[in-house]
């Protein structure tokens, strides 16, 4: 197939800050155009808007918890830049509910929040990005942002390693159908990557115990998972088709 190497028209969710915003800026320094989506970020969606490289990008926002909200997103980002060649499924919500201390209505609306957003907008996005891609022929790349929780666990937040795990199954799945239209579809496994939102656990006592689960003494930053984001999503990356990526460190190695 005859996807090209730059100027790609590329759909990245959840991009208003932290890990999205570094992959949208990956792709814009790779010469392509970037569509970058947010929920309700607004004010940090634009920053991430005013910090690309190049031209031609665009904002669209989108509730991709609901159903036609993500075909409102997709419909959008293809609108704005023409179609859609990469889709980068990054949005995601993580929130705390060990099991023995959370009441069992928090514990329902949880769950029914991360499925929605995590594994639900992640299979309608890429049904909704896909389908365009075989229209336009040429071929795509889909690269969904899963976790090195989905295979370590994570008592403290279970939905999201639940939903995490279901996102590296559907992207297998999703390889192995879409490969015959020239549509290859990865996954990464992040450990514990600097962001915004984890910035807090990272200092004091719990900061240093996190990064001495990795022997290099760190955790990862957003820039190092872009450009694994990015480096799947190219040309060179077709026969990656239904890997899924670890990139922790070597804080946990699957056998």
């Amino acid at each position: 197939m005859n996807l090209p190497a730059t100027g790609r028209r590329v759909l990245v969710s959840g991009a208003s800050r932290g890990l999205g915003r570094a992959v949208a800026r990956a792709f814009a320094e790779n010469g392509d155009r970037v569509a970058v989506h947010y929920g309700s970020r607004a004010d940090e969606a634009r920053a991430t808007f005013a910090s690309l490289s190049g031209s031609g990008h665009a904002l669209v926002q989108g509730d991709l918890a609901d159903a036609t909200g993500a075909e409102e997103v997709a419909n959008a980002a293809a609108d704005a830049l023409g179609g859609i060649d990469v889709l980068v499924n990054n949005a995601a919500i993580m929130q705390r509910h060990p099991l023995p201390e959370t009441p069992y209505e928090e514990w329902v609306a949880t769950w029914r929040d991360h499925v929605a957003v995590n594994l639900l907008a992640t299979a309608n996005l890429s049904h909704l990005a896909a389908r365009r891609m075989i229209h336009q022929g040429g071929g795509g790349r889909i690269v969904n942002i899963g976790s090195r929780g989905a295979f370590r666990g994570e008592p403290d937040h279970p939905a999201y390693a639940a939903t995490k795990a279901a996102v590296h199954a559907l992207g297998q799945s999703l390889a192995v159908s879409l490969a015959p239209h020239g549509i290859a579809v990865a996954s990464v496994a992040p450990g514990f990557f600097t962001t915004e939102r984890v910035a807090p656990r990272l200092t004091g006592a719990e900061g240093e115990a996190i990064r001495t689960q990795s022997p290099f003494g760190r955790v990862g930053t957003p820039e190092e998972i872009a450009a694994a984001v990015l480096w799947l999503s190219s040309p060179a990356a077709e026969w990656s088709s239904g890997t899924i990526l670890d990139l922790n460190g070597a804080s946990h190695l699957r056998t």
